[in-house]
């Protein structure tokens, strides 16, 4: 089985060692330590993750989460690396590919996207598929703020009814499988995606919030 995820993990890590502790990422106010502490204890620290839900315990993740952004940045980057811990299901390789391919990806991009310069990247069909397959997945809990009905076209992969139309119409949107994953999960900014459907459904779409939160 090639593991998409873990080529998407090493990457990443390449890309923040490349980059310094210190650089700006796409997630809103943190910098590259801020991301790599992140998906440490998202990893390593499931006693943390509560804080991301609930919401008297955010306050705990985030000193907790600080505390390890600003410790050793290399460290922390090579801990990210090495994956997660043998007690955690993510530590098989079929619970990584399944839980961690989108994650890592969007936030390999996270980190190359808001560098100056940046292109998007060439992926293997094999990656644009497993891209596809997994947005499919999510992307009614990903739309589900959305105004309108949402159908993705995804450049030789197919289409998928995202969310039914309610009062207002259907906005059409076609991409690479990797632009519309990043749009879906809420890096609009710089997802490289194409419109159809009447204006005004399309500016409410774009001004509506989109992902996890």
């Amino acid at each position: 089985m090639t593991r998409h995820a873990q080529s998407e993990r090493l990457q990443l890590c390449d890309e923040l060692d490349r980059l310094g502790p210190d650089e700006p990422t796409l997630c809103e106010g943190w910098d590259t330590r801020d991301l790599a502490a992140h998906l440490l204890v998202r990893e390593h620290r499931p006693d943390l993750t509560a804080g991301r839900f609930v919401p008297f315990l955010a306050g705990h993740l985030e000193k907790e989460q600080a505390k390890i952004a600003h410790g050793d940045y290399a460290a922390l980057v090579d801990r990210v690396r090495r994956g997660a811990p043998v007690w955690n299901p993510m530590a098989h390789p079929k619970v990584d590919e399944v839980t961690n391919l989108i994650e890592f990806f969007v936030h390999h991009e996270d980190a190359r996207r808001a560098q100056p310069g940046w292109e998007p990247r060439e992926l293997s069909p094999q990656l644009s598929g497993k891209l596809w397959t997994a947005l499919k997945r999510s992307a009614r809990l990903m739309f589900r703020k959305a105004p309108t009905g949402i159908v993705l076209i995804a450049e030789g992969q197919g289409r998928h009814a995202a969310r039914l139309p309610d009062e207002h119409g259907t906005v059409v949107l076609r991409g690479t499988a990797a632009e519309l994953v990043l749009y879906a999960y809420g890096r609009k900014s710089v997802a490289r995606v194409e419109f159809e459907g009447d204006a005004d459904d399309i500016a409410a779409l774009q001004q509506t919030d989109l992902g996890i939160s």
